[in-house]
């Protein structure tokens, strides 16, 4: 059997990048994966090559947020897992950033994780059931690069709301968990790379020769350990926001 074996997994930004890695993890561990996203071409491929359930949606958009756990107990008739993957990393300081721009990533990499968890957390605890959660948060919740402020804000936020969260309903049986993952090599960020820091084809290979590890983070490895976090494997832990990255915070040369 595997580690989600007739668990409702409903995967948040889940149609590219991490979020896609997390679905066909989830998906070959046994789970009845639905998975939000905003293209609908890119989401059905993928639905068809899973067996997962696509559900278009903005998530900046706080009743979509909401709606997207409705549609996952409507299609299957409850939640287990809720996994909160979708991220954007727009670039601004604190010196250039608009209202505009702020409230862009407050709405993505904060209110979207907010309003999912509360409804997910209100079919659980209505039904008294355990379930989990996986907030993917960023190492930058720690502080972050200068050109990331407001990026640094709503994950330092998310990184907040998990352990308040997991506080608020540890006696409900709901475990949830975030995970501070550092520099990912995504289709997302081979975009970014490209548009803000004029990248060229040989980023992957120069960022990798940066890295201790001599590579960046791989979505694969990730997906597996959020499968772990959802699973009844990882026990107990509950409140954890866990630094998965080769960047080792607090340490000095």
């Amino acid at each position: 059997m595997g580690l989600l074996e007739d668990k409702v997994v409903l995967v948040n930004g889940g149609s590219q990048g991490v979020g896609a890695g997390i679905v066909r993890a989830a998906a070959a561990e046994g789970g009845n994966v639905v998975f939000t996203g905003r293209r609908t071409e890119v989401g059905e491929k993928l639905a068809a090559d899973t067996g997962a359930r696509f559900v278009r949606a903005d998530l900046s958009d706080a009743a979509q947020a909401r709606d997207s756990v409705v549609q996952t107990v409507d299609a299957h008739g409850r939640i287990d897992c809720l996994v909160n993957a979708a991220g954007l990393t727009s670039r601004g300081s604190l010196l250039d950033t608009t209202p505009e721009l702020f409230d862009q990533h407050m709405a993505i990499n904060l209110r979207a994780p907010f309003f999912a968890m509360q409804a997910a957390v209100a079919d659980m605890t209505a039904r008294k059931a355990p379930g989990t959660i996986v907030n993917i948060i960023s190492n930058c919740a720690h502080g972050g690069p200068p050109h990331l402020a407001p990026y640094s804000a709503a994950k330092a936020g998310l990184a907040g709301l998990t352990r308040n969260a997991a506080h608020a309903h540890r006696w409900d049986r709901i475990r949830i968990n975030g995970l501070n993952i550092g520099w990912t090599d995504t289709e997302g960020e081979d975009a970014t790379q490209r548009a803000f820091h004029g990248a060229g084809d040989d980023w992957r290979e120069k960022a990798a020769a940066s890295q201790p590890m001599g590579k960046l983070g791989q979505v694969d490895e990730i997906a597996d350990f959020v499968v772990f976090l959802l699973s009844d494997r990882s026990g107990v832990v509950t409140g954890s926001v866990i630094d998965w990255d080769q960047i080792v915070f607090g340490g000095q040369d």
